[in-house]
């Protein structure tokens, strides 16, 4: 029993993905992002508790792929569309243009493609993962929602959505070594640069709340560049 726990785990990040959908293209797009949160805690739960209970499997390894195709790829694209349509005024940009956001979720298969086969990534990462892609892209309605900085005319902007866009697209694919989150043991020397991102990541997410989570992802990303020059 004990080895399908984390696959059902899997299961309800790509249920919560399902949901996202559904209120994203309902126009709800605040609540498909908290949906989004879910499914990305979901999405650690389920590593966590393979490891914790020593287990492993392919058709695991595939379905967690395919629900995070869901939840981190098609999500991220939608949100995009629906930004961007609401960006895009009339007689302005061409009708056309909301449609550019699905580039997210084309090179957020081709990530996971490249994930799956590429040996390198056991245990760090190749590239942005599509989790931290999405959560970027996730956070921009609850800024919207939530305003606390009158920064929504700049959010819906399409060239800076548009901009975004190409940016994440470019970083799922790039060959940027980023370390993972996975904790082998909880002693400070082994785990530094992770204990020191979630320090960070917790005082700008107290601070900023959702404003905070692009600061996060680039302080990622910015946190991972000592390691690359080592090499």
């Amino acid at each position: 029993m004990k080895k399908h726990l984390p696959n059902a785990v899997t299961c309800l990040n790509l249920l919560c993905g399902c949901l996202a959908l559904t209120n994203i293209f309902a126009g709800r797009l605040e609540v498909g992002a908290w949906f989004v949160a879910a499914a990305a805690a979901a999405d650690f739960a389920d590593g966590l508790l393979a490891r914790a209970l020593r287990v492993s499997s392919a058709i695991g390894k595939d379905l967690d792929s395919l629900a995070d195709m869901v939840s981190f790829g098609v999500v991220p694209g939608a949100i995009f569309f629906q930004l961007l349509t609401r960006g895009v005024s009339p007689g302005g940009l061409p009708e056309w243009v909301p449609y550019i956001g699905f580039l997210v979720s084309i090179f957020s298969a081709l990530r996971l493609a490249k994930f799956n086969n590429d040996t390198r990534q056991t245990t760090s990462f190749i590239g942005l993962p599509t989790p931290a892609c999405t959560l970027v892209v996730a956070s921009l309605p609850l800024i919207l929602a939530y305003d606390q900085f009158g920064i929504a005319s700049i959010i819906l902007s399409p060239w800076l959505l548009l901009g975004l866009t190409v940016l994440l697209s470019g970083l799922l694919v790039a060959e940027l070594p980023l370390f993972a989150l996975k904790f082998k043991n909880l002693r400070w020397a082994d785990n530094r640069r992770r204990f020191l991102f979630l320090l960070l990541a917790a005082g700008l997410l107290l601070v900023l709340k959702a404003a905070a989570v692009p600061l996060v992802v680039l302080l990622y990303v910015l946190l991972s560049v000592p390691k690359t020059a080592a090499r």
